[in-house]
């Protein structure tokens, strides 16, 4: 991890529960491709106690920026399942825009789960 944060590969960040030093969730750029596509995937999760704090949506709004401005990307994808709600209300709050559902995307606890795509697109490149 620390390497593909190092060379711009990637964006591996730790959520942390300021009093306890409790490790509260994560946050991840991976998947970074360069040339013309200029994009990566977004994932994130946090702790069952942690959710509905808008915690989440701290990070992911301090985070976007950074892998706009400092590491140059264009795109970034993120994808959840259909049943996922605070997923999908999270990523439509930060702007995120469902571009489909991708059937059988992912394979999860050795079964395929349907995902819905989104993407957010980075405004200093829109006319």
């Amino acid at each position: 991890m620390a390497t593909q944060t190092a060379t711009g590969n990637a964006l591996h960040l730790l959520l942390f529960e300021h009093e306890s030093g409790e490790l509260l969730g994560d946050c991840n750029f991976t998947n970074v491709v360069r040339g013309p596509f200029q994009a990566c995937h977004a994932g994130f999760s946090i702790a069952m106690d942690a959710e509905g704090k808008g915690l989440m949506r701290e990070a992911l709004t301090a985070a976007i920026p950074y892998v706009f401005k400092i590491m140059g990307l264009h795109r970034i994808m993120a994808n959840y399942r259909p049943e996922n709600i605070r997923s999908g209300l999270l990523l439509a709050r930060l702007g995120f825009e469902k571009e489909g559902v991708a059937r059988s995307y992912l394979q999860i606890n050795g079964s395929w789960a349907d995902h819905v795509l989104t993407s957010l697109i980075n405004p200093d490149d829109l006319d």
